[in-house]
């Protein structure tokens, strides 16, 4: 028996990409999901989740009332995994500020609002995955807004899987490099897409994370690059 089969767990960001790999990872693990995000609709794939779209999690009080609900149907929650993220390139002398607040509020403060919405949901102890980037270890040219969230993320993670210690609540992060999604390979049609990271591999580490054989593991930021 999988040592995820029925665990409930919140996924946000859940209808792209990424966040549809870790729902589908996390069902066939046997897990309940919840899925969340700020797009209306879910793809068909996710037809098998609860679904919730049109949530801004950036929102506190859309972010607790989205989690209160999923409280009251799953009878609480067992863990989180936080996908919701976007991406800019963006030099800081040809750039606008506004993209720094942009990145800030989609990448990391939908981490936080989210965290501190299903907190009371835990029962005894649980799992919170974020996702974290390889570039934030060292950002080049357009690359510092970005950075600088996803370096967030990481500052997150540590001060949360601390604060969270004695609760048997462990906080994670992966870091991936570049993810093989549709929109990547088409701003990037001429690389070597095989190199990249699949995001049904970085789901599967998500899912170790997830498991009780990661119990031990916390405040740990965790590269996950392929070949890049």
């Amino acid at each position: 028996m999988s040592q995820l089969q029925g665990k409930r767990i919140v996924v946000t960001g859940a209808f792209g990409a990424l966040g549809s790999a870790v729902v589908e990872a996390a069902q066939a693990a046997g897990a309940r999901v919840a899925a969340i995000d700020r797009s209306a609709e879910a793809p068909p794939a996710l037809a098998a989740a609860s679904t919730h779209g049109g949530v801004d999690l950036g929102d506190a009080a859309a972010a607790t009332a989205v989690f209160e609900r999923i409280g009251a149907a799953f009878g609480g929650i067992d863990a989180l995994v936080n996908v919701a993220g976007t991406f800019r390139w963006e030099t800081v002398e040809g750039g606008s500020l506004d993209t720094w607040d942009l990145l800030y509020a989609v990448n990391l403060r939908t981490a936080v609002a989210a965290s501190r919405a299903a907190l009371p949901l835990f029962g005894g102890g649980g799992r919170i995955v974020n996702i974290g980037a390889a570039a934030a270890a060292r950002a080049g040219a357009g690359m510092g807004a970005y950075a600088a969230s996803k370096a967030g993320v990481a500052r997150l993670t540590e001060a949360l899987a601390d604060e969270l210690k004695d609760r048997a609540i462990t906080v994670n992060a992966v870091l991936p490099s570049i993810i093989d999604t549709p929109q990547n390979r088409a701003d990037m049609p001429d690389a070597d897409f095989a190199r990249w990271v699949a995001p049904a591999d970085l789901a599967a580490v998500i899912m170790f994370l997830l498991s009780d054989a990661a119990r031990a593991v916390t405040g740990a930021s965790i590269p996950v690059t392929g070949r890049v």
